[in-house]
């Protein structure tokens, strides 16, 4: 399987996970996580990271980390690496401690970043290793560190999760706030059905990005990122060629001075709108299905069998394509 695209910028922010492998407690005794902490904290050192939070559990690690410096890669590889080695030296075990590559998912700054810490936070909980008024018992976490500011190291930014809660102060009263704000999310976690809750994970876990649709296209515009590439994860692949998808949508509608409301309310087999999806067809790698589906065109094979009559009939002259033809030339 091909290796997955990180995607490194100055400033970029990360939801980084990984697990033990095989999902083994590697972490289950208090030294160990007090090790790899230790490892941690050097490794936000020499690449000077910005930890807006974190989480040791037993089997796995959440980080929410910022990298002035787009040395995501550099950075894990030293800090896996190094306590790997640490660890199989110390037990005088050999072979791999981690599952495989850990998960890097891009996370847009304000809002969704304070996702990810009160996530991170909640972590213990929703594992039910402790009750939600116990959560300061998890030593080795940012949420420990938020009410020890004197043992926080100068990388740590605990306090992120506060300003993303709605401004809370740094200080007793907002440490009190920002714990209620938790207990609340934990009772809704709690009387969630089990698919909602599962889809809520999945999405600050199982996705590339975390952030407005905003923040995805200007990333995906901004670095320049290929669909078609196979190193990316099959989530961001899929975002990637939606949005080209659409955007040659819109310069279609823009050349033929309709609008995407237009499209709702026209007939299906509107002339224009077949134009339309035969033209994003040749310029784009559009499904059927996507297309029929966003130009409200009926069914798939409906469509098929619109765009085959119009390439044998009508392409050659109709004005409303030489619009369209004028459009891609500009």
């Amino acid at each position: 399987m091909p290796r997955k695209l990180r995607l490194e910028y100055p400033g970029a922010i990360y939801h980084v996970i990984n697990r033990g492998n095989y999902r083994e407690d590697i972490f289950s005794e208090d030294r160990t996580k007090m090790a790899f902490e230790a490892c941690l904290f050097e490794t936000c050192e020499k690449s000077a990271w910005l930890l807006h939070s974190f989480i040791v559990m037993d089997n796995h690690f959440h980080f929410g980390l910022e990298t002035p410096e787009a040395n995501l890669v550099a950075g894990m590889h030293w800090l896996e690496g190094t306590f790997a080695n640490r660890f199989n030296h110390f037990r005088k075990e050999h072979g791999h401690l981690f599952q495989g590559r850990y998960k890097a998912i891009l996370v847009e700054d304000g809002k969704p970043l304070g996702e990810v810490c009160d996530y991170i936070h909640l972590n213990p909980v929703k594992a039910h290793v402790v009750e939600i008024d116990r959560l300061l018992d998890c030593r080795y976490s940012s949420y420990w560190y938020l009410h020890h500011p004197k043992e926080r190291p100068n990388f740590m930014k605990p306090q992120t999760a506060l300003a993303c809660a709605g401004g809370l102060p740094d200080n007793p009263q907002g440490w009190a706030d920002y714990a209620d704000r938790l207990a609340l999310q934990a009772e809704e976690l709690a009387r969630m059905p089990p698919a909602e809750r599962k889809c809520q994970e999945q999405r600050l876990t199982r996705r590339w990005v975390i952030g407005s649709d905003l923040f995805r296209a200007a990333l995906i515009k901004d670095h320049n990122l290929a669909a078609s590439t196979r190193a990316w994860e099959s989530s961001g692949a899929t975002d990637i060629r939606f949005l080209k998808w659409n955007t040659t949508l819109q310069r279609g509608l823009q050349a033929l001075g309709r609008t995407s409301e237009d499209l709702k309310t026209a007939r299906k087999s509107a002339p224009w709108k077949v134009a339309l999806a035969v033209w994003v067809k040749d310029h784009t790698q559009a499904t059927n299905r996507w297309l029929a589906q966003n130009l409200n065109l009926g069914v798939p094979t409906g469509l098929s069998r619109y765009v085959a009559n119009y390439r044998l009939r009508f392409q050659q002259t109709d004005p409303l394509w030489k619009k369209l033809t004028a459009t891609s030339s500009t």
